[in-house]
């Protein structure tokens, strides 16, 4: 099973959702660097699910509990493992998904590639709980990279048909931390409002709705990246499709870009300070897969949850025969919202690799 990703500095989750704990390791952290542990908690509370009813009513307390690569705050060098102990599983709730699969949900596939032998309670491996590892690693990529003037932050863009205001032409790391602070990440909070009405009516009527995030990363420097296959954008979206519920990623005008004439959508080049930028930002910072020094952005649209409390046509995997499936259990009418913060983690991983890989291990 592949569930790590990274070259110079390799992340690894594990765990099932309803198992004693799920965890990460991380390979390849440089030596020496403080790890503030009250921010990263700060940030892993951001995803933390039973806060509101906008998600599901699990409650975990989410604290890492660090087993190796930490002494004192500090990384030593050597693998970090940090594991996160779950407490508040109600497995009887999938028993009867043993022999349901869930629509648009991995059970079936688990099913077919693990010969049944798959624990799936929760949605196993599967579940979006083991985002909470993730955003262990995230975060401390995210602080290591805040040192050397690199700052990752996200918003809400859309849920539903209801949309959010999009990042400037140059966003700030003030303008990241001021959206973090929010309980509803958005830029604007009228369109949060909007946003959650949408949600709570999913809820309402036992259905879930989908959502999109964007990202934007600034501070990189230009000639970060190879071409083709070994591009910022392959080495992103190779990553952020690892999220759960991830069904499509771009970058910079993205799809949009193919319905705009190359006159619209060129990026004018210009000096400024002594230094190449562009007047817009349609590529989205990267060009030929190498950063050009603008704004890294791109967006991730993640799929409605697949749990919802209305019937639903499934089988019965025993009986081989067509049959209707009810979910019961606590499942989160929209899981985009608290997907923001795992968005900015992938990201700052991605980041903090090709920055370590491109100053060979000494970023």
């Amino acid at each position: 099973m592949s569930s790590d990703f990274g070259k110079t500095l390799r992340v690894g989750v594990f765990g099932e959702s309803h198992g004693v704990a799920i965890g990460v390791t991380v390979d390849g952290l440089p030596a020496g660097e403080r790890i503030d542990m009250d921010e990263l908690q700060a940030f892993l509370d951001r995803r933390r699910p039973g806060k509101n009813p906008l998600s599901t009513t699990r409650r975990e307390t989410d604290v890492p509990e660090f087993l190796s690569g930490l002494r004192d705050g500090v990384t030593c060098g050597t693998p970090l493992c940090a594991v996160i102990h779950n407490s508040d599983h109600h497995s009887a709730d999938y028993a009867e998904l043993a022999d349901k699969p869930r629509p648009s949900h991995a059970d079936y596939t688990a099913w077919v590639k693990w010969r049944g032998q798959a624990d799936m309670r929760g949605g196993g491996h599967f579940s979006g709980r083991l985002t909470a590892p993730l955003c262990v690693a995230g975060g401390i990529a995210g602080q290591i990279l805040a040192r050397r003037g690199v700052f990752v932050g996200a918003h809400l863009a859309a849920v539903g048909t209801e949309e959010d205001e999009i990042f400037p032409l140059h966003p700030t790391g003030e303008l990241f931390r001021a959206v973090a602070a929010k309980p509803f990440p958005t830029l604007s909070d009228a369109a949060g409002e909007r946003m959650q009405r949408v949600i709570l009516d999913a809820r309402e009527a036992q259905d879930s709705v989908g959502g999109i995030i964007e990202c934007a990363a600034i501070g990189l420097p230009a000639g970060v990246g190879e071409p083709m296959f070994d591009g910022v954008e392959n080495r992103l979206a190779a990553a952020l499709f690892g999220i759960p519920a991830v069904k499509g990623v771009e970058f910079g005008a993205g799809f949009g870009s193919a319905r705009l004439r190359g006159s619209e959508n060129n990026d004018a080049l210009r000096v400024e300070n002594g230094r190449v930028v562009t007047e817009t930002n349609r590529a989205g910072g990267i060009l030929g897969g190498i950063t050009n020094s603008m704004p890294l952005t791109l967006r991730v649209g993640i799929k409605p949850t697949p749990s919802i409390g209305q019937k639903q046509k499934t089988v019965s995997l025993s009986r081989m025969e067509n049959t209707e499936l009810t979910v019961h259990g606590r499942h989160d009418p929209c899981i985009a919202h608290r997907a923001v913060p795992v968005v900015e983690a992938v990201t700052a991983c991605v980041l903090l690799d090709l920055l370590l890989e491109e100053h060979h291990g000494a970023f």
